[in-house]
């Protein structure tokens, strides 16, 4: 069923439960509404706690008692303030005054069986008063399972990753799925309000158009490393005699010598999850994977620009020349790791987040970071990959929830000092500890490096902490795979962002409803079009100049009209 179907029925049904879900915020919402904000202040419990930071920092042997202090209780004395901006405290709403349990949709993760018995989760449950029942369909059914409970109207309290729903948060509350939650932030969420408002960016990027708030985002403290590049394994470099390359020349002449010396497809270049589009290669030619910002400012398409058929050129040749995998266009992430530990392969294009796991920890593969090739020497090398200080993932509430008020607390949590250090690093005494400082760090002895499960980092950097989640994320300090002893895989994301020009990045615009459906129509046949000509070019399939008859075809398909639409969302994005 397509996208436009799938939003035609869900709008039918969707419109149907309006009027049956208008109680969710009931009379309670009503009567609450009609105290003053000056009321709800003063009305407030100021939640003070005994000053513990002498018994917990740098303390590398705590008590059970003094972990179960640290655990068990909202009590964050003993936590620095470790950012710009402080990480809000507002713990007046725990435990929560009723006994309520939310049901909450999430997408599953092959790495976490059951949400349900998450130790995270279950310290939140504890902690803050409110149970969840967490409701995760089958891997690989996601798509399937959101579109089916939408269209029933079966809708659970909040739902994680909302964005699913076709033309967005801001269709999904227009078509009565979703809560406007603009009256209600502050007042039921006064730390996700006070964090976001901390920052000119956050704010900007956490809000509509219209200046509504319809969710709860997860906003980093700083803009986040580049997370994805060129990998070269050190051992080729030795093997070649040669330096790490920089020019598509000098990559040329490095992959074909690493042939020479034994690598039989040297350049892991792509997958069905899309790396052949990230603009690592064809960012050297202007060739951007999708939309980007040109020298004016202005919104273009990066596969209708004039360098495109060189770029289709060069990696024919390079194809044909057997310097890239042969699965390139099907392998997925298993095919590509076997790859990559085996001595086929040079060079990866992933993060070094996870090549540290499978190259250097599980495997003793030492590797270093390229920057993104350029064309020409004297080039600036150039992403358009750039974090805006939003990460993680998105919540909305739904029109069905039981008790709103729970639910925006609970998320609250999220964005609370306490919130941050849990989430980020999991239960203290088993996962981390704190420093003089005040910082949390993890062990070595960790359940995050030594698991009793035996599970690698890869694996317990999700099963004991939320990695991406509707939170307060601090990527730099808390991914156990960037701070793990010996790893790498920070400096060489910190060198990328140092080094690469992003200024073509598009910031994350939002349509309206009615540009929404025509977007994703537009952009679904784009993305189609560009997949097969550019595929079947690079395999020889197509000659090169078959390019032009693929321009011609999407200027057809309505390519100006879709950059309007990605211009109108920048314009307004700028004014907010």
């Amino acid at each position: 069923m397509g996208k436009i179907t799938k939003r035609l029925l869900s709008l039918l049904v969707v419109s149907s439960i309006v009027v049956s879900t208008a109680a969710c915020s009931g009379s309670k919402d009503e009567s609450a509404e009609t105290a003053t904000p000056e009321t709800e202040v003063a009305n407030k419990e100021k939640v003070e706690f005994k000053d513990i930071s002498t018994n917990i920092r740098g303390n590398k042997t705590p008590t059970q008692e003094q972990k179960d202090e640290v655990n068990n209780t909202m009590n964050d004395t003993y936590l620095g303030d470790l950012f710009e901006q402080k990480i809000p405290q507002d713990y007046s709403a725990y435990p929560y005054k009723k006994d309520v349990t939310l049901n909450v949709w999430m997408p599953a993760d092959p790495q976490i069986p059951d949400m349900n018995n998450h130790a995270v989760q279950k310290q939140v449950e504890k902690l803050t008063g409110i149970k969840v029942n967490f409701i995760t369909p089958p891997v690989g059914q996601e798509a399937d399972a959101f579109t089916l409970m939408i269209s029933s109207g079966e809708l659970p309290d909040i739902i994680i990753n909302p964005e699913r729903y076709p033309g967005g948060l801001e269709a999904g509350v227009n078509d009565g799925a979703y809560l406007d939650l603009t009256d209600k932030m502050e007042k039921y969420a006064p730390n996700y309000t006070a964090w976001r408002n901390s920052d000119e960016m956050r704010r900007k990027t956490t809000v509509t158009d219209s200046g509504k708030l319809l969710g709860f985002y997860g906003i980093a403290p700083y803009s986040e490393w580049t997370w994805f590049g060129m990998l070269i394994k050190k051992e080729a470099l030795e093997k070649t005699g040669m330096e790490v390359p920089n020019t598509i020349e000098e990559w040329h002449a490095f992959l074909k010598k690493c042939k020479e010396v034994g690598y039989s497809e040297p350049l892991n270049y792509g997958s069905t999850y899309g790396q052949i589009f990230t603009g690592i290669i064809n960012g050297a030619f202007g060739v951007w994977d999708w939309t980007f910002l040109d020298g004016n400012g202005k919104v273009a398409w990066g596969p209708a620009q004039p360098k495109a058929k060189e770029y289709l050129a060069t990696m024919q040749q390079w194809n044909k020349e057997g310097l890239l995998n042969r699965d390139w266009a099907t392998a997925d992430f298993n095919q590509r790791m076997a790859s990559a530990i085996s001595g086929k392969t040079a060079v990866m294009m992933d993060s070094p987040d996870t090549m540290w796991s499978y190259w250097k920890q599980q495997n003793n593969i030492d590797f270093v970071g390229a920057l993104n090739p350029v064309l020409n020497a004297g080039d600036k090398s150039a992403t358009t990959y750039k974090n805006f200080k939003r990460t993680g993932r998105a919540a909305a509430i739904t029109t069905k929830c039981k008790d709103v008020e729970a639910a925006m607390a609970w998320l609250d949590f999220n964005y609370s000092k306490k919130g941050w250090e849990i989430l980020n690093y999991g239960e203290y005494g088993t996962m981390h500890l704190i420093d003089e400082n005040g910082k949390p760090y993890f062990p070595e002895d960790s359940y995050i490096y030594k698991d009793p499960d035996g599970q690698p980092v890869a694996t317990t950097l999700l099963k004991y902490r939320m990695h991406t989640w509707p939170d307060i994320r601090d990527e730099h300090n808390s991914n156990p795979l960037i701070v793990a002893k010996g790893s790498y895989s920070g400096e060489i994301r910190k060198y990328w962002t140092e080094n690469m020009d992003t200024s073509m990045a598009v910031p994350p615009i939002t349509f309206t409803q009615e540009e929404a459906s025509r977007e994703a129509e537009l952009g679904n046949q784009l993305s189609t079009l560009r997949g097969e000509y550019f595929a079947k070019i690079i395999m020889g399939e197509l000659p090169v100049d078959a390019y032009d008859k693929f321009l011609n075809e999407a200027k057809k398909m309505g390519l100006d009209e879709f950059l309007s639409i990605h211009q109108a969302a920048l314009d307004r994005y700028n004014q907010r």
